[in-house]
């Protein structure tokens, strides 16, 4: 229980760190010093002291709901399995997690529309048409995981793939984490699906629903979206591949764990700022054919796992 506990600690703790890694690596792959990895931090402190300004329109949606996404991403990161396989999560917390994710899309969007601004309105309805597609392809590529190892409990999930070496590498296994890092960038709003520093009102998604927040409510919702992303890689990092995780709590393998799962994170941070630092941001119109692409390869997955159990 207390393994349980700090690792969903350490993940919390580091998700504005891998937010400033990130932006630390982009500066640096075009020229320029950047920032600190440790300036979301200073960012979310300086914002904890400043007072909010909230719209004369806005209702109680809007203060509740800082509180209420950085609440269900907190629980989602309870479900995870981070240095060690074992996880607070219930049976069939595949789903769970997924509805918990979407609880933080739907209460930024509805904080969002309650401000009524003309720019949160266009950024909330920007997002559900890319949250209509890419959602059914994260839920594709993680069935398509459990297909292959026999259980949709998450921590179940790394056990087996870790367990077992190299033999549950195959097709499905490699769709599915294609599928499922196209949508890692989507639903995190990177390149090239949204612009995370611009705050150029044709092109902006995300940043068009936070810009009535000031102060906690900011700095609240800010974190809910550091602490997404490193949800995301999470998975990405020990459901997909979690070969390194501790499989017993012996202090050994948990230092080992800790080793490889900062190793992986380190890796998907990178690979996000070269895709950042070498693409600009598609037009609207052209993200479907990417959305597509994801969710055929998804879809492919679970196919391919079919297929070649029958075979």
């Amino acid at each position: 229980m207390i393994v349980e506990l700090l690792q969903t600690l350490l993940l919390l703790s580091l998700a504005p760190m891998v937010t400033g890694a990130i932006r630390s690596l982009k500066a640096r792959m075009q020229g320029r010093k950047g920032p600190s990895v440790l300036q979301p931090y200073r960012d979310m402190a300086k914002l904890f002291h400043k007072s909010s300004v909230v719209s004369k329109d806005s209702s109680w949606v809007s203060t509740v709901a800082p509180y209420a996404c950085v609440a269900a991403v907190v629980i989602a990161a309870f479900l995870l399995p981070v240095v060690y396989v074992g996880t607070f999560g219930l049976l069939g917390d595949l789903l769970l997690l997924i509805y918990l994710l979407a609880v933080v899309r739907f209460f930024t969007a509805l904080a969002a529309l309650d401000a009524g601004s003309t720019f949160g309105g266009m950024g909330s309805s920007r997002e559900m048409f890319i949250s209509s597609i890419v959602e059914p392809t994260m839920l594709l590529s993680i069935f398509a995981m459990a297909l292959v190892t026999g259980t949709t409990a998450l921590g179940g999930i790394a056990l087996q793939v870790a367990s077992t070496g190299l033999e549950k590498v195959e097709p499905s296994l490699l769709l599915a984490a294609a599928a499922f890092f196209i949508a890692t960038i989507a639903e995190n709003a990177r390149v090239p699906v949204d612009n995370p520093s611009t705050h150029l009102e044709l092109t902006m998604v995300h940043e068009a629903m936070l810009l009535e927040y000031s102060g906690k409510g900011l700095a609240l919702m800010e974190y809910a979206s550091m602490a997404k992303l490193m949800v995301f890689l999470t998975l990405m990092a020990n459901i997909f591949f979690p070969w390194g995780i501790a499989t017993s709590a012996d202090p050994i393998a948990l230092a080992a764990g800790l080793m490889a799962y900062l190793l992986k994170i380190f890796a998907l941070a990178l690979a996000i700022a070269v895709i950042e630092s070498s693409m600009a941001k598609m037009r609207l119109f052209r993200l479907p054919n990417l959305f597509a692409v994801a969710f055929t390869l998804s879809l492919l997955a679970v196919v391919a796992f079919y297929i070649l159990g029958v075979a």
